[in-house]
């Protein structure tokens, strides 16, 4: 952290008109008709494909890791101090430590949430879990507020900063792509209430697994 997203399946201005405009081409200028195209495909541009909003529960869903149903009853809380959905934080926590709290990344984030050490006031231990969620938290939630509750971009603002939300999805960084490209689908699964998350298994497999050993050695888990 700091670490959504616009989907690059537009429909163009063109595949919306169908040969009945034809006559409606055939009565106007040509430059007339190139000009409204221009207009119609901006429109079309600027409407991002399938955004998950975020839908607040009390639970989470039952197939996060057992290094993150470890800390169910401190999502919970932070979840009611923060008026964020537990599900989401558990998809930070999910693919940033995987519930270890003591986890430290190459650039320094640091925490159950890695947050950066910027965020931190001088006072604050990084590595308590109430600390670490509260100035983790803090920020998702301003990310989720830049992006509208459009989940996916408040993704991508918490991997790769806020400011990647206004930015074309090509100019993401790979981390940041590959951070939705995981996340998003994941809390998906869980707004929908699903008992199994394939894209979960997949950032296990792939990501995941000395990552949560890790976890589950540091928590005493059997």
């Amino acid at each position: 952290m700091p670490r959504a997203t616009q989907n690059n399946n537009w429909q163009t201005a063109a595949d919306e008109i169908d040969e009945s405009s034809g006559c409606f081409s055939f009565l106007l200028p040509p430059l007339v008709v190139i000009f409204i195209s221009l207009i119609l495909s901006s429109f079309a541009l600027q409407v991002p494909a399938q955004a998950i909003s975020v839908n607040p529960t009390s639970r989470l869903a039952p197939f996060f890791k057992p290094e993150i149903q470890h800390w169910a009853g401190s999502i919970i809380e932070w979840s009611s101090a923060s008026s964020l959905d537990p599900n989401l934080i558990a998809v930070i926590m999910q693919i940033e430590s995987c519930g270890d709290p003591r986890a430290r990344s190459r650039a320094g984030a640091m925490g159950l949430f890695q947050v950066m050490p910027f965020h931190f006031y001088a006072a604050d231990n990084p590595y308590d879990p109430d600390t670490n969620a509260a100035r983790g938290l803090a920020y998702l939630a301003k990310s989720l507020t830049a992006a509208n509750g459009d989940a996916r971009l408040a993704l991508a603002g918490y991997n790769g900063g806020i400011g990647v939300i206004s930015r074309a999805e090509l100019t993401w960084s790979a981390e940041t792509k590959r951070y939705v490209y995981y996340g998003a689908p994941i809390y998906e699964d869980a707004r929908q209430g699903a008992s199994s998350s394939s894209m979960l298994d997949e950032w296990y497999k792939k990501y995941g697994v000395s990552l949560c050993k890790q976890a589950s050695e540091r928590l005493g888990l059997p």
